[in-house]
């Protein structure tokens, strides 16, 4: 289940998970960090087989929840390792109060991992507020839903058809028109997409679609020529 995906980072994909009828594929990613432990992105279901693959790569110390949608294996992970910290990006505190977090994440990256991994908040979007994630060593970008790409044919009549409107089947994975629609605030999401932008990228992993591996800088200008001009 666990793919090495660079230098001391791994993804896994999860089962789809249904939203109005639309399927969507799911993916995290795990990086070790320099001290050995692991950090934990956007968390798929937790499955005894990909906890025995995990559990061999190392400790886990955080679990990141990356925007306010993606939190529904969170609690079952922190179950699973009482003794890792989970982060909250913003908004996610209030929806789910069940979850005892341990911090929160912001525009700069947490001391316990500030070396291994950059990251920056990308605001004022009214469906959730999402932190793009940066790991160094390996040269990944880590997005949420800001990027998503869904196979042409993986939905049929209507919701095709709003796949296809929405961009969500573009030829490369895009910005769905839905979230262009919400930034309320462009000039402050895109002093965060120029920060995205500066990053040396070689590749983008997204929990919605098919990673980029070669032109990861290029393909992200592209993805964003909308907002940045």
């Amino acid at each position: 289940m666990l793919n090495t995906f660079g230098q001391d980072i791994w993804t896994a994909d999860g089962s789809d998970v249904a939203v109005i009828g639309f399927h969507y594929p799911t993916r995290m990613a795990i990086i070790r960090l320099a001290d050995g432990g692991l950090f934990i992105w956007s968390p798929i279901a937790l499955s005894e087989k990909l906890r025995m693959q995990v559990d061999a790569l190392g400790p886990v110390r955080h679990i990141i929840a990356p925007n306010s949608l993606h939190h529904l294996s969170i609690a079952d992970w922190k179950r699973a390792y009482p003794d890792a910290r989970v982060y909250a990006p913003p908004g996610l505190r209030k929806k789910r109060r069940d979850i005892a977090f341990d911090g929160d994440l912001e525009s700069a990256p947490d001391p316990h991992w500030a070396g291994d991994i950059d990251q920056v908040i990308v605001p004022g979007n009214l469906i959730t507020t999402e932190v793009v994630f940066f790991h160094i060593k390996s040269g990944t970008v880590l997005f949420t839903d800001l990027l998503q790409q869904f196979p042409p044919d993986a939905h049929s009549g209507w919701r095709g058809i709003v796949a296809k409107l929405d961009l969500m089947v573009a030829p490369e994975p895009s910005v769905p028109r839905k979230f262009r629609v919400a930034f309320v605030n462009r000039r402050a999401a895109r002093a965060a997409i120029q920060h995205i932008l500066a990053w040396p990228a070689k590749s983008v992993v997204m929990a919605h679609g098919t990673p980029v591996k070669e032109g990861a800088k290029a393909f992200l200008a592209r993805a964003f020529v909308w907002l940045t001009g």
